[in-house]
């Protein structure tokens, strides 16, 4: 089993004929997920690599039923794509890869997601993928994942990549494994993605990725230590990082002592979370949890 994609998900993806979602649209396709549609307007009635391309998401969801969206629309139209998504129903959960979208951009798209009833995943995030379900919506190199029982929910990318890469290789797959995104407005936290997890009866083992800035992973922290009874292992990157710099994502910055890598180490720590302090160090608490 998985959480947001499983057998039954079709595949949406707004902006398919530019080039990273053409590429990765096939990448998509080629991991094991059914690509149902794609949107750019003005390209509608054309097909790109066999999917079929519509100029609205209303029209490819009344003919090709999607019901997840995949967004590689530029920033300063992402937030239209996504409204466009929720009102055209039928979709729900959208993966905003989109990074730089304006901050009251994605305010206003998450809370009318909200409103709504619809799942967003990101901004500013490489998406989801269920190993265990050969399905992946998002930008991940699929070669690294694996299928298996422990699941993993992050803020980076990059550091997602290297620790799975280092749980495959040490034989430890996968059932999830979610990117929240690095902005300072995310459609979901680690509490609700914690949630999820913790009701996925094939999910064993969690793996935490935080960083610097923000409270999310205090808050991570607390909710554990009241709603979660599976293994949870943390990594928390930007230990080094000087206070007022921003460190690589918008919501990555220390400001007055608050939302250091060593406060929110403590946090989890205290919750009873191991935390790893290399990232390959990972796989070997997980075998110990």
């Amino acid at each position: 089993m998985a959480i947001l994609l499983d057998l039954s998900t079709r595949l949406l993806i707004q902006g398919i004929t530019g080039h990273q979602g053409t590429f990765h649209a096939q990448a998509c396709r080629e991991f094991g997920t059914y690509v149902a549609a794609g949107v750019t307007p003005g390209k509608g009635g054309t097909t790109q690599g066999g999917v079929p391309v519509f100029d609205t998401v209303a029209q490819a969801v009344a003919a090709q039923r999607p019901n997840v969206s995949l967004i590689f629309v530029p920033a300063r139209f992402a937030m239209d794509a996504v409204f466009e998504a929720i009102d055209a129903g039928g979709i729900q959960t959208v993966i905003v890869i989109t990074e730089h979208i304006p901050f009251h951009d994605a305010l206003r798209m998450v809370t009318y997601a909200r409103l709504r009833g619809v799942r967003i995943v990101g901004p500013n995030c490489p998406g989801v993928i269920s190993p265990c379900q050969a399905v992946k919506a998002g930008i991940m190199p699929s070669s690294i994942f694996t299928a298996g029982d422990h699941a993993v929910i992050s803020r980076s990318g990059t550091l997602t990549y290297e620790i799975v890469h280092h749980m495959s290789v040490n034989g430890l797959g996968q059932s999830t494994v979610l990117g929240l995104g690095g902005d300072p407005v995310v459609g979901t936290t680690f509490i609700e993605a914690l949630a999820l997890l913790q009701a996925d009866p094939e999910t064993e083992k969690i793996v935490l990725v935080g960083e610097i800035g923000g409270s999310a992973e205090e808050d991570a922290a607390a909710y554990i230590t009241q709603h979660v009874t599976k293994p949870v292992v943390a990594y928390i990157a930007g230990h080094s990082a000087p206070e007022g710099k921003r460190m690589g994502h918008a919501g990555a910055i220390i400001t007055r002592g608050k939302g250091t890598a060593a406060s929110k180490a403590h946090a989890l720590e205290k919750a009873g979370v191991a935390v790893a302090k290399r990232p390959f160090e990972v796989p070997q608490l997980l075998k110990k949890a």
